[in-house]
């Protein structure tokens, strides 16, 4: 038995080299907002324990092949915000903390991976589970010194001229006082169409090459429920996913980059609610599901990358003593903090406690990320790497001028 697995891995080993090396036509980016290495072992323990069973269950990208891990600082910050990670991870150039597509001078226009990977003629899509306008999906389209410039920041959308949106919703749709003209009007007015939930996706989609994708009633909305307070209809990454595969993908087209944000792990995360953050991951996991299901179609020309811009909460796996975990007591929790009063809160923290899992901050943290990667180029991505080099690495892998 030990014989015949030891050929079949010398066997795989040069199978998977080869994939590794070739040339990707279809590229997705997953970054896990706030996800450390820890928010990726609760959900596979807490995967673990809802399957009855004394052990972890892997998520869909924590078996990729490949992994790396990437340092996060900003230009200005050891720890980095949201702006100047996305800006790191979409233009392979760091910035200061607050700055979304411009160096640190606050002159220098950078230009984005999801731009160049474009201008080599392939279709692009956006998505997240927050804000369109928010700072890490704002990264791959916009230049902004300000990533709280919500409504600026939603106007270089069409601009961009990418093919597919999709997500929450705008921040400050109207400006921060409400009285200015509607970016969604002028999205519109630039050829998008804009579709408000998965029927009305699926009514116009065979009609525009450019849509913005909202969930029901999106223009009202910023961000997309958590997956702990989701009901019957609501929109989750997964969908996100799956529309921006079917609007971009044709047979002998041109290929396409997809960025996919889970932004609400870190939301989760700054408040410290440890079951929602589980679950979010959870859900970051479904949507590569979605992406390795392309991929098991197509091995030989994509690749698949999952990150973090940076880690929230300093969660941990234990607390104060002792060598258990009990994820029993998050079973009673049911929503999120943000849909409960304070005395609720209490009660979740109380539960976090019992689970032994802690935070130590409400706030991101220094430590590096993880990076996950399989199928063509997927052998650029491992060992210790800056955070910059993801893009650069990308567009290496598919034969792009950086």
């Amino acid at each position: 038995m030990k014989r015949t697995l030891t050929i079949f891995i010398l066997i795989l080993l040069p199978l998977l080299s080869l994939a590794e090396n070739r040339t990707p036509k279809y590229v997705f980016l997953f970054i896990g907002d706030g996800m450390g290495l820890a928010h990726a072992s609760a959900a596979e323990y807490y995967k673990g324990h809802t399957e009855h069973v004394f052990d972890s269950r892997p998520l869909s990208f924590t078996m990729f092949p490949v992994l790396g891990q990437a340092v996060t600082r900003s230009a200005s910050n050891l720890i980095t915000d949201s702006a100047a990670a996305g800006t790191a991870l979409s233009t392979g150039v760091k910035t200061n903390n607050g700055m979304l597509g411009i160096a640190p001078d606050s002159t220098t226009v950078l230009t984005s991976i999801a731009a160049r990977i474009h201008e080599a003629g392939y279709k692009v899509g956006i998505s997240s589970t927050v804000g369109l306008n928010h700072a890490t999906p704002a990264a791959f389209y916009a230049r902004n010194i300000d990533r709280d410039d919500y409504y600026d920041i939603a106007l270089d959308i069409p601009a961009s001229g990418f093919e597919f949106f999709a997500g929450g919703g705008l921040i400050e749709s109207k400006g921060k006082d409400g009285n200015k003209p509607s970016a969604y009007t002028a999205i519109e007015n630039a050829g998008y169409t804009i579709a408000e939930g998965m029927d009305q996706y699926e009514s116009l989609k065979g009609r525009t090459e450019m849509i913005m994708l909202l969930q029901n009633d999106g223009r009202e909305k910023t961000e997309l429920p958590y997956a702990i307070d989701m009901k019957a209809g609501d929109m989750s990454q997964k969908d996100l996913v799956e529309a921006a595969i079917d609007f971009l993908y044709t047979e002998n087209g041109p290929g396409f980059f997809i960025m996919s944000e889970s932004g609400r792990i870190d939301w989760a995360s700054h408040a410290n609610d440890t079951k929602a953050a589980i679950l979010e991951t959870i859900s970051l996991s479904d949507a590569v599901a979605t992406a390795l299901k392309f991929y098991n179609e197509h091995p030989d020309e994509t690749l698949i990358i999952v990150t973090a811009d940076h880690e929230t909460g300093g969660l941990t796996l234990s607390w104060e003593d002792g060598y258990s975990l009990h994820l029993d007591e998050l079973d009673n929790i049911n929503s999120s903090k943000s849909l409960t009063d304070g005395k609720g809160t209490a009660a979740m923290d109380e539960a976090s406690h019992r689970a032994h899992i802690g935070w130590t901050s409400k706030d991101h943290s220094a430590v590096n990320v993880p990076v996950y990667a399989i199928g063509a180029g997927s052998g650029l991505f491992s060992g210790r790497m800056d955070n910059t080099e993801i893009p650069r690495r990308i567009c290496k892998a598919m034969n792009i001028t950086f």
